[in-house]
């Protein structure tokens, strides 16, 4: 039992560390996308923390497999190295005992990456998706910075506002530039190439008619014409109307299959659903082969350093977990069954873990059963 403890606590600690650096790591890159965005004015800066927090469980359940997978590598490698390794094995300590011993924590870590991938994960997702859901479609106002140029969507025009005022919900000193068909939409002549107008204020209203959102300007001028020639009109307006650009479908929903209840890709057809069914059963059994392959590879010959063996087990890692992904694929593609593609690549892998694991006792058993036909030609 002391030993048990030892080895669970000398993994767990290991896997913890790999686990949070590589958290750090790949959240810092997506929260730098995000903050890009919002530096754009595509997203609420308010909603930053929240999309993170709920991607979390996403990247959760596929950084602890390889931190698990690393932890082991680093912790029996350094007993190995250390000799330590050695004594328990003149102890007593045989592979299979070390395999068992293994698996205890490995089960651990299993029983929660099931958690995270079939319920915890899909719940962050699908909130996470609202979120950014909800800030593709907010008004145009509630996306712009003041006394900042913005381009459209459609890159066509910029708009400019000194101020914003009553919650976003108004612009004061505001100035447009529309090129292109934008500028016709505006008023300008067919072979005009800008139209540009000035206004005190404007806001954002609806037509409860059709649906239609505009940008109404108050108080201001529209100059259209082209740029270098001195033909030109100027119009002074009261009020004015500019048609924003909407979403060519608003009430289409984009579910994806990752952000959908367990229970409801159970109850699904679709091929992408069944990819994504299989995918989540597969992460827990991801962590138990992984861990199968890790006793083996950890061991290490202290005169050949600590980290020889990390590079080729890492790699082999990676070649695991980009098969998965390719199986995947191929499920949602209607190519091949669930069962042909993403569980014969775990069945490859657990083959091949069970070969490392048991190849010294056959080497040792062909070893032996060559003396004995050597002896008796003898």
């Amino acid at each position: 039992m002391i030993i048990f403890r030892y080895l669970a606590r000398e993994v767990m600690v290991s896997m913890v560390a790999v686990s949070g650096v590589l958290l750090l790591i790949i959240m810092s890159g997506r929260f730098v996308k995000y903050l890009a965005e919002a530096a754009a004015g595509k997203l609420d800066p308010d909603v930053l923390f929240a999309i993170m927090g709920f991607r979390l469980p996403g990247f959760l359940e596929l950084i602890l497999p390889l931190g698990l997978f690393i932890a082991f590598l680093l912790a029996y490698g350094r007993m190995y190295m250390d000799s330590e390794m050695t004594v328990l094995s003149a102890c007593g300590m045989s592979q299979r005992r070390l395999v068992a011993y293994s698996m205890l924590p490995a089960g651990i870590v299993a029983i929660f990456v099931a958690l995270l991938s079939l319920w915890i994960s899909p719940v962050g997702i699908s909130k996470a998706t609202a979120i950014l859901e909800n800030q593709k479609h907010r008004s145009e106002l509630e996306a712009m910075s003041p006394a900042r140029f913005q381009t459209s969507g459609s890159g066509n025009s910029v708009t400019y506002a000194e101020k914003l005022v009553n919650d976003h919900k108004e612009m004061q000193k505001v100035f447009m530039a529309e090129m292109g068909s934008s500028a016709e939409e505006a008023g300008a002549p067919s072979d005009s190439g800008l139209a540009v107008l000035t206004a005190k204020t404007g806001e954002q209203v609806t037509d409860p008619d059709t649906g239609q959102r505009y940008l109404k300007l108050n108080d201001g001028y529209r100059f259209n014409g082209n740029p270098g020639e001195a033909q030109y009109e100027i119009v002074k307006f009261d009020s004015y109307l500019q048609l924003l650009e909407n979403d060519t479908n608003p009430n289409k929903e984009n579910v994806k299959a990752d952000s959908l209840p367990t229970i409801t890709l159970m109850r699904s057809d679709s091929t992408e659903d069944i990819a994504a069914l299989h995918w989540r059963f597969s992460l827990p059994v991801l962590v138990i082969v992984v861990t199968l392959l890790a006793v083996p590879l950890s061991k290490t010959n202290p005169r050949q350093g600590r980290y020889v063996q990390m590079i080729p087990a890492i790699l082999l890692y990676i070649i695991y977990l980009v098969s998965l992904n390719g199986a995947r694929g191929a499920v949602e593609d209607g190519n091949v069954s669930p069962w042909l593609s993403i569980w014969a690549v775990h069945v490859g892998a657990l083959a091949m873990a069970l070969l490392l694991l048991f190849w010294p006792y056959v080497r040792l058993q062909l070893k032996a059963g060559r003396m004995k036909e050597g002896a008796k030609h003898a």
